[in-house]
């Protein structure tokens, strides 16, 4: 027997990390369900493209039996970059290839997500379930749902991402503020609104870079795209700044003032996004933290290890945890829950630490006045 047999796991969160754990656990015999706050699986999914890296994301799907299916519905070219100045210049053309060490095949949110379900069992997944609460119950957990219902689990595994509602419960220990916040937003048929964009981005994505500034664009296969504009603030701007980012003219008056001296060729993005654009201020969790195991409650993803995303990290770091947590669990080796669990964290956590220091100084590289050089000396490396 191994530490899941005859238990009820509830997975609260259905990204990447959460499906992917499902699917693996699956696999093992465990009975798993899934908790989304989506209401169905026909939501669209926000984001940018994905990269998955071949020693976690991709090794995850592997595991999962799915890299047949990540291969037909992957992007290929999605991964080619561009580094462009505030001109809109284009002074770096990667040359990604299969063979480049570099190379990261990259998937829309949306497909990823559908190649996950289609995966599961029938109904493994439980729509409309935005978690409420967790409360004790025997030796397990009984979870309540913001429509009302509730559910028993004996293991509770919290996907739940950035905000969190199940981490309290596991640790006390809170992220700090990385000193940059995202303004993100969306364009659609960009072929026909952003024509100039649209060329310059050639089917991948660009990172233009200025005075401490990042604007980060990225293609998807509907024929839309995400950006994501990376300034240094305080860390409570998104809240006080006075700008209402639902109303047309104060955001072209925002991204005015801020890219004063940027080419106005940028300007047709933020004239075409879909309003309102989202603020994100840039959290990361300190790289020494640590806690005690629990018998019956465990988490991962941005929920255990939240980072900037600037290291490209995010996704990757969920579907390893996945992959390592599936296999502590299901492993005989391990007499309980709370053996298998400790042994998950500790690696996890060491994992994560190593990635996080990465990230945060990828992050200030990226918002340095040295940023082009230090993102063009990067590329140079991996040719």
């Amino acid at each position: 027997m191994n530490p899941t047999t005859n238990k009820k796991i509830a997975i609260v969160g259905g990204g990447p990390g959460g499906l992917t754990l499902a699917r693996l656990l699956q696999q093992k015999g465990a009975t798993v369900t899934v908790y989304e706050r989506d209401v169905n699986q026909h939501v669209r999914v926000q984001g940018a493209t994905l990269d998955l890296h071949h020693d976690s994301g991709l090794l995850a799907l592997q595991e999962a039996g799915l890299i047949d299916a990540f291969k037909a519905a992957h992007r290929p070219g999605a991964d080619r970059t561009r580094i462009v100045e505030k001109t809109g210049t284009v002074i770096f053309d990667d040359n990604f290839n299969d063979s480049n060490d570099l190379f990261r095949p990259e998937i829309d949110r949306g497909p990823l997500r559908k190649l996950l379900l289609d995966s599961l069992q029938p109904d493994t997944v439980v729509w409309d379930s935005q978690f409420v609460s967790l409360t004790p119950y025997g030796n397990g957990w009984l979870l309540d749902f913001k429509n009302g219902s509730s559910a028993f689990a004996d293991l509770v595994i919290a996907a739940d991402g950035a905000n969190s509602k199940i981490r309290p419960l596991i640790t006390p220990i809170k992220p700090f503020y990385s000193g940059v916040t995202i303004v993100e937003g969306s364009v659609y048929n960009t072929e026909t609104t952003v024509s100039s964009i649209h060329t310059l981005l050639n089917g991948g994505k660009i990172f233009a870079l200025d005075n401490e500034k990042t604007l980060i664009v990225s293609s998807k296969g509907d024929g839309s795209l995400v950006f994501y504009t990376g300034c240094k603030t305080d860390e409570f701007w998104f809240r006080d700044n006075g700008i209402d980012f639902s109303d047309r003219a104060q955001v072209i008056n925002w991204f005015k003032e801020t890219f004063s001296d940027w080419d106005a060729c940028w300007l047709e993005l933020i004239e075409n996004a879909r309003l309102p654009l989202t603020l994100r201020p840039q959290y990361c969790m300190p790289v020494d933290q640590t806690w005690e195991a629990l018998p019956n409650l465990t988490l991962l993803g941005d929920a255990a290890h939240l980072m900037p995303p600037y290291a490209g990290e995010g996704v990757n770091m969920a579907m390893l945890d996945a992959l390592e947590l599936s296999k502590c669990l299901t492993n005989e080796a391990y007499t309980n829950t709370q053996t298998a669990i400790a042994a998950y964290e500790n690696q996890m956590r060491t994992r994560a630490s190593e990635i996080a220091r990465l990230t945060l100084a990828q992050t200030d590289s990226l918002h340095s006045s040295d940023a082009i050089s230090n993102l063009l000396e990067l590329f140079n490396q991996t040719e």
